[in-house]
């Protein structure tokens, strides 16, 4: 792998390792370029604190740190500084305030609810509603036309053990629309090397039938999984099996070397 644009940081409550850590092993690893998309805090009015992300007044440190690191280690790997984040339209506003004196490099979507928390149970638990998936389906297509992501993580996180024919036609439905803007869908290394169902063979010949191309994204909660190759290899396999070509740079976040 020469990037990965999804890495997480021990702020988010369930990763491991220091910041530092995560950039040596990168570079140990040959990467050109590492992307930090810790989950992004969101501002809650009725003061409900997450158990999975950062909270918002570790984001001074969270930039301090990382943009430390971006300058010493400047002349060995090109760092971004991002988040991941659901689109939850109604926090929106909220969160733009809460990130405007921070320079973000970009952001990708993870759709880990349907509503804000703690109003909605997390997607990849298994569910038959359909309801439930064409929602998914409906706020991915509405978060990547705000313009605010670069991709979709884990595009098939919502679990869905319903009519495999319903399966097919909603997720085909996301493919195609990511097609039509050019934005590649994830192999999720974490999903695969930990046998959970993403990302799976059945979405992955979705996307092919739709013309996708893909993009690894460790998910690394752990700074060995930036240096894993044999869970490197089996997603580019699946790639390919698939007939799936493999994007390593995204648009504008290449290697500054």
């Amino acid at each position: 792998m020469l990037a990965n644009y999804h890495t997480h940081t021990i702020r988010c409550q369930h990763a491991k390792g220091e910041d530092r850590a995560y950039v040596e092993e990168a570079i140990r690893n040959g990467m050109k370029v590492l992307g930090f998309a810790d989950h992004c805090p969101w501002v809650y009015d009725d003061g409900f604190v997450s158990g999975t992300r950062m909270t918002p007044s570790q984001l001074d440190e969270y930039f301090t740190s990382l943009e430390a690191l971006k300058k010493e280690y400047a002349r060995d790997i090109t760092l971004y500084i991002g988040f991941e984040s659901e689109y939850i339209p109604e926090q929106m506003a909220a969160q733009d305030r809460l990130l405007a004196d921070y320079p973000v490099d970009y952001m990708i979507l993870g759709q880990h609810f349907l509503e804000r928390e703690p109003h909605s149970a997390y997607t990849g638990f298994p569910t038959d509603r359909p309801e439930e998936l064409i929602r998914y389906v409906d706020l991915c297509i509405e978060g990547m036309e705000s313009g605010r992501y670069l991709y979709v993580a884990h595009p098939d996180l919502l679990h869905f053990t319903g009519d495999p024919a319903i399966y097919d036609a909603q997720y085909l439905r996301l493919c195609r629309y990511l097609k039509e803007k050019n934005i590649p869908v994830e192999i999720n290394l974490l999903g695969v090397v930990e046998g959970r169902h993403y990302t799976s063979e059945r979405f992955l010949n979705l996307a092919a039938k739709a013309g996708n191309s893909v993009i690894i994204g460790c998910d690394a909660h752990t700074p060995d999984r930036l240096s894993y190759t044999e869970g490197h290899e089996t997603c580019r396999r699946m790639a390919e099996q698939a007939g799936l070509p493999i994007v390593d740079f995204l648009p504008g976040f290449g290697p500054a070397l």
